[in-house]
């Protein structure tokens, strides 16, 4: 199955040799986002939601990017350097989701790219 990269300019360019996402078939895969405003290319200075509304709205402009919405996810992966920030990640997560909700994993991690407290990915599934 051919596999396309989508990019955003609305989002942070990749930081290493990566795709922003990749859409096989009806499946967008999305790397992680961390926090970082795509116009300066620098993390957000903040609190955890600060940080993880930059990261839902970097997820937002791929997912558009690939003819996709919130609505499409069907599994999201949230890394953080401290889980102790679950429920404020759970509130900022809420504005952007709604039920049914996607699938979900949360993985305690010793660090993040550039110092940042949280990274999440998503997979979805969308029409062309």
């Amino acid at each position: 199955m051919p596999r396309t990269p989508i990019h955003s300019d609305s989002a942070p360019k990749a930081i290493g040799p990566y795709s922003q996402a990749v859409r096989a078939g009806n499946t967008l895969y999305l790397s992680g986002q961390v926090p970082i405003d795509p116009v300066t290319g620098e993390a957000v200075a903040g609190d955890i939601g600060v940080q993880a509304a930059r990261v839902f709205e970097n997820l937002k402009a791929v997912l558009a990017a690939g003819g996709a919405t919130f609505d499409d996810v069907v599994r999201v992966g949230i890394y953080m350097t401290d889980l102790s920030n679950f429920g404020a990640v759970n509130e900022v997560m809420q504005h952007y989701f709604h039920e049914p909700y996607p699938a979900r994993s949360t993985i305690g991690v010793a660090a993040l790219p550039k110092g940042v407290a949280v990274e999440v990915d998503v997979i979805a599934v969308a029409p062309r």
